[in-house]
């Protein structure tokens, strides 16, 4: 055992004291006292201001909002499963617990007032969380809507249709209830007369069928709807966004798993093109000697991969192997005025990636959204916009980006059940929005 001999107690106090004089003498600590050197008399001499904490400049998507006034939102939270970094986790505990973002902490003019959930695995958080900030747990969404009355009781509500126990149909679709639950939010809706802001987490669906009529309900009942991935909100790096109207040649996302992931962030930088977002009429799922070959003969743009791949920092990706195409998943878009783009699963990088040709440039551009682990500032970024809608009543970006990549992966899920044949998509063929304005460094 470790054995000291202690100081006697007046040389202690002397060394002690040279050391911490010299340390508030040191030019880290000179200027942070309220009362400097020698103005500074009586009981001030022993009030000092400790460092401060810098509040750097992140913008986020709140911060167009004028100052929150009243009360908070309420919030009404659904989810299928709550554990540590679930989708659940990643949402709702931020709109519980308030964030950070590299430094700067935000806390939303929200307040989750009501959580239903509908699987307890071992390793669920949520009994804790509704426990902890004594917010009551319900059964059923109906319940948590009406805080166990009769009539909608809540300002906005959170759906996390994401992670539990559901089967997995032949196409390899796994199942969640997303439009089960929707639906009973939807009832309460018409029972008390009124609505509110829904947000969905991802696709809306994994079929088209509930997709469309999940927004077809939002339409009739005239209520704010937001929905979508992380991913295409977060940070970019290098910085890189389009403004409206960029001439584009050809695109490319190149990722490792994910596949609404990677074809929403594609949307949202392909729906800026020239003439604006027209429609689907077609995709294609390659995979394997067919991508290979589909790749030699030019129908999607693999001479973008290396430059997709290239700013992800090398302990992060491995070089692209051209041979590894072979066993590779590509998935082919057709717009309805000709423009194509792609999606490309080679697993050669853990990030995901984008490139494209634009109109009047010699090279390529490309950037890759970055996950930071394990804050995960991502999901903060999802959440601010979230909350835009939940305080404004307007979506921060249109559900129908969402709406038509729903489409587009339900078809090429069908794609791939059919051995790659491509498949056409009339009812996705006119599905025109007008994109948001994103957060641009220099607008």
């Amino acid at each position: 055992m470790f054995k000291s001999t202690p100081l006697p107690r007046r040389r202690f106090l002397a060394q002690a004291g040279g050391v911490a004089t010299a340390a508030l003498a040191s030019p880290l600590f000179s200027s942070v006292s309220g009362v400097e050197g020698a103005a500074a008399t009586g009981s001030d001499r022993f009030v000092r201001k400790s460092q401060v904490l810098p509040e750097p400049r992140v913008i986020l998507p709140t911060d167009a909002l004028p100052p929150p006034q009243g009360r908070r939102k309420r919030i009404a939270a659904i989810t299928t499963a709550y554990f540590k970094y679930s989708h659940a986790d990643d949402i709702i505990t931020k709109f519980i617990e308030g964030y950070g973002v590299i430094g700067r902490t935000h806390l939303p003019h929200c307040q989750v007032v009501s959580l239903s959930i509908e699987q307890f695995p071992q390793s669920d958080i949520g009994r804790g969380m509704a426990a902890r900030y004594q917010i009551p747990l319900f059964e059923t969404p109906a319940e948590a809507l009406t805080l166990g009355g009769k009539e909608l009781a809540v300002d906005g509500v959170l759906l996390i249709g994401e992670h539990g126990d559901y089967p997995t149909n032949k196409k390899g679709q796994k199942l969640y209830p997303r439009r089960r639950l929707f639906e009973e939010i939807v009832k309460v809706f018409r029972r008390s007369g009124r609505s509110v802001p829904v947000f969905n987490d991802k696709h809306l669906s994994y079929s088209w069928e509930n997709a469309s009529w999940m927004y077809r309900q939002a339409g009739e009942l005239n209520f704010p709807m937001m929905a979508g991935s992380s991913v295409p909100v977060t940070w970019r790096r290098p910085p890189l966004a389009f403004r409206q109207g960029i001439g584009l040649e050809s695109a490319l996302v190149v990722g490792s798993g994910g596949y609404f992931h990677c074809l929403e962030l594609l949307q949202t930088f392909v729906e800026k093109r020239a003439g604006g977002e027209c429609g689907v009429k077609a995709v294609e799922a390659l995979e394997g000697e067919a991508a290979w070959k589909a790749a030699q003969a030019e129908r999607w743009p693999a001479h973008l991969l290396s430059t997709a791949i290239a700013p992800v920092p090398a302990s992060q990706k491995r070089p692209v192997n051209f041979d590894k195409l072979s066993r590779s998943v590509v998935f082919r878009v057709e717009h309805s005025d000709g423009f194509e783009a792609a999606v490309c699963m080679a697993g050669d990088v853990s990030e995901y990636c984008f490139a494209a040709d634009v109109k009047g440039r010699s090279e390529p551009v490309s950037t890759y959204a970055y996950v930071p682990k394990p804050q995960r500032d991502h999901f903060s970024f999802l959440c601010n916009h979230i909350e835009v809608m939940f305080r404004s009543g307007q979506p921060s970006y249109p559900v129908e980006r969402t709406l038509l990549v729903t489409g587009v992966l339900d078809a090429l899920y069908d794609s791939r059940a059919a051995g790659g044949k491509r498949v056409q998509t009339p009812h996705l063929g006119d599905l025109r929005y007008t994109p948001a304005n994103e957060l641009i460094a220099d607008s």
